[in-house]
């Protein structure tokens, strides 16, 4: 109790017992009841409120005298509490700072008070883990399990899914004893479903998340695009991928990367024309460089209409490299080798950078060029490396030689005329010139 707030009240106890004792000392107290104490043959006679305020008087006095005897032990008490905070504050210092075993033992010393084990024994786990003692670790895990089970279990599967262990850390967050799982536990969960390659019942558990409020806006529809494209990829067959595609929120079906993920699994499961039909959706929809580059990848299905496609929208987006790009490789599987390697040069021009030369080497190569070819490669090779691309030169055709007859050629005479050198000229006993 605050100093002011003790004075308060002392002063009020002193008026009230002025008001009191006044009103006691007068003679028509005896109306509110009479009581009598005998003790030993002697009767004690008083009014009900003297016995009241006696009664009340005794018991402050073994308040105040139960206050005294216990205020060492108060005092004793909050200079523990104080201690063990200045600990784990001077420990979360030194643990931000690097000094691992230093915060280790400021921690395991702040973990002596109650208030506070729980938070201190975490955070000393962290610091024997971060200076390599595993050992020291799992005893402070164990002793966090006495204390506070559900941090214990979030500890461990945070451990768990940094060694890559994701089943394990499912399973430690799937003990009933956790449920209902704590905002960071789902989240813990989701991306371990997700590693697990269970992507759809993370996925299913978004709802929970984003009630929880545990992720930012922005980082939940990041986490839900990613999740929506890792499930559609782990689809095992067409019904499958069909059932996943359809509980897609609209607005994700737009997204380039839940869409190529759709069309790159279809096209896995020989199902091109929903595939090429989201992809042409997607981008009339919205424009995007990864989506038109899958467009093109795509296998050799519907290629003259997607031949025509990508020359409407090069009309609108006629700098998009990816554009390009596409145009040459549709064009090279309608074997129109002309016009792919026009296109594929604009794509090389535009920046497609190493896929278009490895587009541009296999045109080569199938019309049979392979020197071309390898230099197109090459330059991909050089890109990826982060060099710059070397300008293709196409080799020369060597002409046929005349035959000179051997009679000719015995008939010219030798010069054996030595060679008419300079006398000015410093040359060493070879013939050949000093350099100055």
């Amino acid at each position: 109790m605050k100093p002011v707030t003790s004075l308060v009240v002392l002063l009020l106890a002193v008026a009230v017992g002025i008001f009191g004792a006044q009103w006691l000392g007068a003679d028509d107290l005896r109306k509110y009841g009479e009581v009598i104490f005998r003790y030993g043959g002697e009767d004690f006679r008083s009014t009900l409120p003297q016995v009241a305020l006696l009664a009340l008087v005794a018991v402050l006095v073994l308040w105040l005298l139960w206050s005294l005897l216990a205020a060492p032990f108060r005092a004793w008490g909050r200079y523990r509490r104080k201690q063990g905070r200045a600990r784990l504050i001077d420990g979360l210092q030194a643990y931000e700072h690097g000094h691992w075993q230093r915060a280790e033992k400021l921690f395991d010393g702040a973990a002596e008070d109650q208030d506070v084990t729980a938070v201190a024994l975490i955070n000393a786990a962290r610091a024997a883990r971060a200076r390599g003692d595993e050992a020291a670790a799992q005893v402070y895990l164990q002793r966090l399990g006495a204390v506070d089970a559900s941090s214990q279990a979030l500890l461990r599967a945070e451990q768990q899914l940094a060694e890559d262990h994701p089943v394990d850390a499912i399973n430690t967050l799937d003990a009933a004893a956790l449920q209902p799982l704590p905002p960071r536990g789902l989240w813990l969960r989701g991306e371990a479903l997700a590693r697990a390659g269970r992507a759809h019942e993370a996925y299913g558990q978004l709802g929970a998340l984003r009630q929880s409020k545990v992720l930012p806006a922005d980082a939940l529809t990041t986490l839900e695009a990613r999740l929506a494209a890792q499930a559609l990829l782990e689809a095992e067959d067409v019904n499958a991928l069909a059932a996943q595609w359809d509980s897609t929120p609209k607005p994700l079906r737009s997204e380039p990367s839940v869409v190529s993920a759709y069309a790159a699994r279809a096209a896995a499961l020989d199902w091109d024309e929903p595939a090429l039909l989201s992809l042409e959706q997607a981008l009339d929809q919205r424009w995007s460089d990864e989506l038109v580059d899958v467009y093109g990848e795509l296998p050799s299905a519907r290629l003259a209409t997607r031949e025509a496609n990508l020359q409407r929208w090069r009309r609108q987006h006629g700098d998009s490299a990816a554009l390009l790009l596409a145009q040459g490789r549709v064009s090279l599987a309608l074997e129109n080798h002309d016009e792919a390697e026009a296109r594929l040069h604009e794509a090389i021009a535009a920046g497609a950078g190493a896929p278009a030369w490895e587009a541009l080497g296999t045109s080569y190569q199938q019309r049979g060029e392979s020197a071309l070819a390898a230099q197109c490669l090459a330059n991909a090779l050089r890109l990826r490396k982060g060099l710059d691309s070397i300008a293709l030169q196409r080799p020369l055709t060597a002409e046929p030689s005349a035959v000179v007859p051997r009679a000719t050629v015995e008939e010219q005479p030798l010069s054996a005329a030595p060679p008419v050198y300079d006398a000015n000229e410093d040359r060493d006993e070879h013939g050949y010139p000093r350099i100055p």
